[in-house]
């Protein structure tokens, strides 16, 4: 019986942590505006869920533009605009060459901190070898001109080539003070994540244009890629900058147990796969792993037991949902629910799950310029959410 209920456990952690899904099936037509609405119970009062539109494979990442248009990547490789009222506007060309298989596709979009003047946005998605048969985590600057990306660059890539379509993270956040985190996975390649000669499963910091930064930590250190912010991470799916703070916290997917926040300082090592409060799929320790803590390598500012798997983050901070303000909210994969933490400070006070009768996984959450929270789901036919809390 205990076989069963581990074997039953293994498939519902790595549905969220490790197949992510599997390979993206044919593609549906967005269907917008369908306008479907209905209310769910929270600590907080009632929350009103409007279903702003449907049909979106296997989507990643939403963006919003200055004048409340939106961006939604698909993973298979697909740029969708939508106006306001998340009616289908274009499919945006002018995409660079992407690797697609298992995790690996098109990810996240993030509008540039001076759109309204360069017009730019940044992809991260997978970009592979010259084969064609491995891939890593890239990041690619254009200008959105009408329903077309131009004058489009390739500004950062990981290196070496080494996913076949697993572990590639990968969200994008501006720090406001003209840098760019990448968060990124280890491709599934665990050593590498300590590994400071290789990008796998390091967060990176990088100039706008792509360029290193003079002051990241290991500038100037032979041996070592200079544009390292911290290491020791296994597969980063989730950052934002905290408003008051304006620090980075991050998530990512612990293997069978041990999903992680963090807050990345710079040159610091984050453990994995030498420490981890995870075990390995088959149930068994991690080959590598010596315990939880270890000299020299840095505790996870929170931690799960059991797997969530965290995908997108977003911090609230509006007096449009008084109840909301200050939390922190983070999409759950195989929990099939958007996780709401209360914070004191740095310290995070208290959980609370949303939304799991609905059975849905949440890809990404963000929070919209009118103050409401958009929410991706996962999969095929997944579908954009509003979420309005009312009862406050």
């Amino acid at each position: 019986m205990r076989a069963m209920a581990l074997v039953v456990m293994v498939l519902l952690a790595t549905a969220g942590c490790r197949l992510d899904g599997g390979a993206p099936a044919r593609p549906q037509p967005v269907v917008s505006g369908t306008g479907q609405a209905a209310l769910a119970a929270s600590e907080r009062g009632e929350v009103r869920i409007v279903e702003l539109a449907s049909g979106f494979n296997n989507p990643w990442g939403l963006a919003f533009l200055p004048d409340r248009r939106m961006l939604v990547t698909e993973r298979p490789g697909r740029l969708l605009l939508l106006d306001a009222d998340a009616r289908l506007v274009a499919e945006i060309g002018g995409l660079p060459s992407i690797f697609v298989d298992g995790q690996a596709g098109l990810l996240d979009v993030a509008v540039a901190p001076d759109f309204e003047r360069s017009q730019a946005i940044y992809l991260s998605y997978a970009k592979s070898n010259l084969r064609g048969n491995l891939a890593g985590t890239a990041v690619y600057r254009a200008r959105l001109v009408d329903h077309a990306l131009a004058d489009g660059e390739v500004i950062y890539e990981q290196e070496p080539k080494l996913s076949s379509g697993t572990h590639v993270g990968s969200r994008l956040v501006f720090d406001g003070d003209g840098h760019l985190f990448v968060t990124q996975g280890e491709n599934n390649k665990r050593p590498t994540a300590q590994d400071l000669d290789k990008l796998q499963g390091k967060l990176v910091r990088l100039n706008l244009d792509g360029s290193v930064p003079a002051d990241n930590p290991f500038v100037g250190r032979a041996g070592v890629r200079p544009e390292i912010w911290s290491y020791g991470h296994r597969n980063m799916q989730g950052a934002a900058l905290n408003p008051w703070t304006r620090q980075l916290w991050t998530s990512e997917h612990g293997p069978f147990g041990g999903d992680e926040i963090n807050i990345p300082l710079p040159g610091r090592n984050y453990g994995w796969p030498i420490i981890t409060y995870g075990i390995n799929y088959d149930g068994k320790p991690i080959p590598e792993a010596i315990g939880t803590a270890a000299a020299g390598m840095e505790q996870p500012h929170h931690y799960w037991k059991v797997s969530p798997a965290l995908s997108g983050m977003a911090f609230y901070a509006s007096d449009r949902m008084p109840g909301w303000n200050g939390n922190l909210f983070l999409g759950a994969l195989a929990g099939s629910s958007l996780i709401r933490l209360e914070l004191d400070g740095d310290r995070i006070v208290h959980e609370e799950r949303l939304l799991g009768d609905r059975g849905e996984r949440i890809r990404d959450v963000r929070q919209g310029p009118d103050g409401l929270l958009y929410l991706l789901t996962d999969g095929v036919s997944a579908k954009l959410l509003r979420l309005e809390l009312v009862g406050d």
